[in-house]
């Protein structure tokens, strides 16, 4: 009796315990049901209601897409234990309610920018299309964002399991990002330096607008501003022009402050190109010594990558009177898949480049951290200045052995407390000679933030949108991660770090052991109850009989 009543009474206990402190676990080695402290933090500390709607809903999800429905409500269930009552969530099905709610509810679909990703899948023997929106809409006060759910690496070795997996790791951080980019009222300080690039100011617009919704965003007057104090950070944009002593030095400074610098720079400088070809020269715009000082080298090179490159439109002749436009791979457009250990680049699509040079670390005891983000394949073709540059190479088949290079770095991200250049130069006091901690991108193409335009017309495209093929790139997706990364304290970028493994089943051994398994999880339980059944009858038998 008197253990009894221990026992009833410790778990009464422990159910008041409950009562009062709620907690949960995450038993998973993947740690898959649980959202990072950045995440917690953001969903705690909402002033306003936020509303989450996700159509990615529906009785005919494909088993794929059915995988990532639970991987977002999963989340959003974590979301709502720190969101409390500032967080309400929906589900909608885009093929529910009567005809005339599904038109008016695909008209906003399309508003907004919200296409279909059309799956086929077997139902009752029959392949059938079925058109999925993987998508999310946030909403806080009057202000609304989209979120693509679907995002991966979109390199076409991955298979579709795959590019699953990758948008189910970047759940958490999708959300949370849309729902800190509507909900911050302290944004960021992003200055923009296009004082020395000769490119039209069309082809930064869409970077710009990628920017804007997320950072106070700054066009500078880099001569006439006396520092650039009050910025988080700094871009310099494809210069082309030599960058001129003083405004060399206000960069400095400003990284000895603490500050944030990207650097897009290229290191040979291409004119126009034609099918008789052009010789990029080296461009010298008066940052080598800065770059040096700070542990890092751009060369005077072009990076041709004979495995991942861009197709371009190529006029190979005349059909009748027209010319004869093909799609052709150009090497001199690497295409990044390749990315170092870093949080920047996980699970972002390839990145375009164009006319990229390789960059080098050097000075490798000045106890900085220095991290390479985009690197080419092993298929790698270096040429030096000056270099001869034709379209007509796109018509021709990528040697083997003129691709010997190795993997090259085209962008470095370095961390740490930086000397400065002028700390034996200049004899003032007030000059800042090491940095507080700071960190710097460095990118050896000044190509990689610009969008495409279309000239007669005045308009231009998305950033990392390929105009003639209809392609996305990764670049804005580069380009956010790194100035994240930079300038943010929020730490939203951590839950990229999430990885849910696959364990697929082996194909060959189910295919070659199908009977056997099958009888396994069958037949054999159905034939243990029986003898179980027998056994037991047999007992009762002979104990009553």
């Amino acid at each position: 009796m008197g253990k009894n009543a221990l026992l009833w009474g410790g778990l009464l206990l422990l159910n008041i315990i409950g009562f009062f402190f709620y907690f949960r676990l995450d038993l998973t080695e993947d740690k898959r049901y649980s959202i990072s402290n950045p995440s917690k933090n953001l969903l705690r500390d909402l002033q306003e209601p936020v509303e989450v709607t996700v159509y990615l809903e529906g009785d005919q999800l494909p088993g794929g897409f059915e995988r990532l429905r639970r991987a977002v409500k999963e989340t959003l269930v974590e979301f709502r234990q720190y969101g409390g009552r500032y967080l309400s969530v929906k589900f909608v099905d885009p093929e529910s309610g009567s005809d005339e709610e599904k038109k008016a509810r695909y008209a906003e679909f399309q508003q907004w920018g919200m296409m279909p990703t059309n799956v086929f899948d077997q139902k009752g023997g029959r392949r059938v299309e079925i058109p999925v929106f993987p998508y999310a809409k946030v909403k806080v006060g009057n202000r609304e964002e989209v979120v693509m759910l679907l995002k991966s690496n979109l390199v076409s070795s991955v298979t579709a399991e795959e590019k699953l997996n990758q948008s189910y790791e970047n759940v958490e951080y999708l959300l949370a990002t849309a729902i800190h980019k509507l909900s911050d009222t302290d944004k960021r300080n992003v200055g923009f330096m296009p004082d020395f690039t000769s490119k039209s100011p069309l082809a930064f617009r869409g970077m710009i607008d990628a920017l804007k919704d997320r950072y106070n965003f700054f066009i500078l007057d880099a001569k006439a501003s006396k520092n650039f104090d009050g910025l988080d950070a700094l871009i310099v944009p494809a210069p082309d022009k030599p960058i001129d002593d003083s405004t060399k030095f206000k960069i400095d400074q400003f990284v000895m402050k603490g500050g944030s610098v990207l650097f897009f720079v290229d290191g040979l400088e291409v004119d126009s190109v034609g099918l008789e070809g052009s010789y990029a020269k080296a461009l010298d715009v008066n940052l080598d010594d800065l770059l040096f000082n700070y542990g890092i080298r751009i060369n005077k090179n072009l990076v041709k990558d004979g495995l991942n490159a861009a197709v371009i439109p190529l006029v190979v002749g005349q059909m009748g009177d027209e010319p004869n436009i093909q799609p052709m791979v150009y090497r001199y457009f690497p295409l990044v898949n390749n990315f170092g250990n870093s949080i920047i680049t996980k699970n972002i699509g390839m990145v375009l480049t164009k006319y990229a040079s390789s960059v080098d670390t050097v000075n490798s005891g000045d106890g900085l951290r220095k991290t390479p983000l985009l690197l080419t394949s092993d298929y790698t073709q270096v040429l030096n200045a000056p270099a001869l540059i034709t379209f007509n190479e796109a018509r021709t088949e990528t040697e083997g052995e003129n691709y010997t290079s190795g993997v090259k770095a085209l962008a470095y991200l370095v961390e740490g407390r930086f000397p400065s250049l002028y700390r034996h130069r200049i004899s003032d006091p007030g000059i800042i000679k090491e940095s507080a901690p700071a960190k710097i991108l460095v990118v050896g193409d000044g190509d990689i933030i610009q969008n495409e335009t279309n000239p007669k017309k005045g308009t231009y495209y998305p950033l990392g949108f390929d105009m003639y093929f209809k392609h996305w790139y990764g670049n804005e997706d580069f380009l956010l991660n790194a100035l994240n990364y930079l300038i943010e304290d929020d730490g939203l970028l951590i839950s990229r770090n999430k990885t849910v493994g696959l364990r697929p089943l082996d194909a060959l051994k189910i295919r070659d052991e199908r009977t056997k398994i099958q009888w396994m999880n069958l037949g054999l339980p159905l034939v243990l109850l029986m003898i179980f059944g027998v056994v037991r009858y047999y007992l009762i038998r002979r104990k009553y009989i």
